[in-house]
């Protein structure tokens, strides 16, 4: 029977050398981590729970939970355009299952390590199973994308597609409008790996940031409408958005336009970037998608006109009734 002690040193401290670049000075073993942020940078934190049941299914794949666990806060940090330092993991876990443990450990570490995030602390206990990240990241002064930028005029942008996530969700539930034919195995499992193990945008938030591209952004966990709204709130705007413009994942795209237009409008669980930048600065923003290799997509304009307005592509307006999601709602 693994004690709580155990369970940390075999499955999440790693006794290796410290990673290139590491501002890590103290790591797992002691009653706080110590980080050395690079001098004259501010540090970014944030923090995300997943619940099971809630947030993922009950018997899902410990390696992609692991991944998901880390990557949804490795896109709050892209959000703001923040470079990853490190993070602490809270973990309630039913029972200690060598098995489970193996892949979850996995699939968090596999991620971190591509991004250079350390884990450097956290707590283990008895209870319903619950993942609890905080990140640590850091950004120039004056550099970080917040909420409250967007200027009228401004074009809103789009990375990577949306609705895929959504729609794995949809043939989870056998929810109604889904063309079943459309959704063959092949594109039901590249729907699955957009809701199970999204791509946190890290490299290219940082190049909205470091080059003063952006002037607002977030990531779209909730639903593109229900997001933006909160850049709208942030920066007293208003906005139009080209919902026939919003790019659908490629199972989505074959699904009919009613569904199309609900998933990638306000299906949530995308995890791409939503920002806003000057009109000027068109070619370098779709510069700086190339760069990372992250397609962008311009999709609608900020209105000095409070409130969103949402158009097809040929600018009429349309009454979808959508709303972002909220958990208590």
């Amino acid at each position: 029977m693994l004690s709580e002690f155990d369970l940390i040193k075999r499955y999440f401290k790693r006794d290796r050398p410290a990673a290139p670049g590491s501002r890590t000075v103290l790591g797992i073993g002691d009653d706080c981590a110590l980080l050395a942020p690079t001098p004259g940078k501010l540090l970014a934190v944030s923090s995300d729970m997943l619940v099971e049941d809630r947030h993922f299914f009950a018997g899902a794949d410990p390696f992609l939970l692991g991944h998901k666990s880390l990557a949804v806060n490795l896109s709050d940090l892209a959000a703001m355009g923040a470079a990853p330092l490190g993070f602490t993991l809270a973990l309630a876990l039913p029972g200690a299952d060598p098995a489970w443990l193996d892949g979850f450990s996995r699939g968090l570490f596999a991620l971190a390590d591509e991004h250079g995030c350390e884990l450097v602390g956290g707590d283990t206990t008895r209870g319903p199973l619950n993942v609890c990240i905080t990140i640590f990241g850091e950004v120039a002064p004056g550099r970080a994308l917040r909420r409250d930028g967007a200027r009228p005029g401004d074009d809103i942008w789009i990375s990577g597609t949306l609705g895929d996530a959504r729609l794995a969700l949809a043939a989870c539930r056998d929810e109604a409008g889904i063309d079943r034919a459309a959704l063959d195995a092949a594109h039901g499992a590249l729907a699955a790996r957009r809701l199970h193990a999204p791509t946190p945008r890290v490299a290219l938030g940082r190049l909205l940031a470091e080059g003063a591209l952006a002037r607002a952004a977030l990531d779209i966990s909730d639903g593109l409408v229900g997001d933006l709204g909160h850049i709208l709130a942030a920066s007293r705007v208003g906005a139009v958005l080209d919902v026939d413009a919003l790019p659908a994942g490629p199972a989505l795209a074959r699904q009919p336009r009613a569904l199309r237009r609900r998933f990638t409008a306000a299906g949530g669980d995308d995890y791409e970037l939503c920002f806003t930048a000057p009109v000027a600065g068109r070619d370098a923003v779709l510069a700086a998608g190339a760069a990372c290799a992250t397609p962008v997509t311009r999709v609608g304009r900020i209105a000095a006109q409070p409130g969103l307005a949402l158009v097809d592509a040929d600018g009429a307006p349309l009454d979808l009734g959508l709303r972002g999601w909220d958990h208590f709602a």
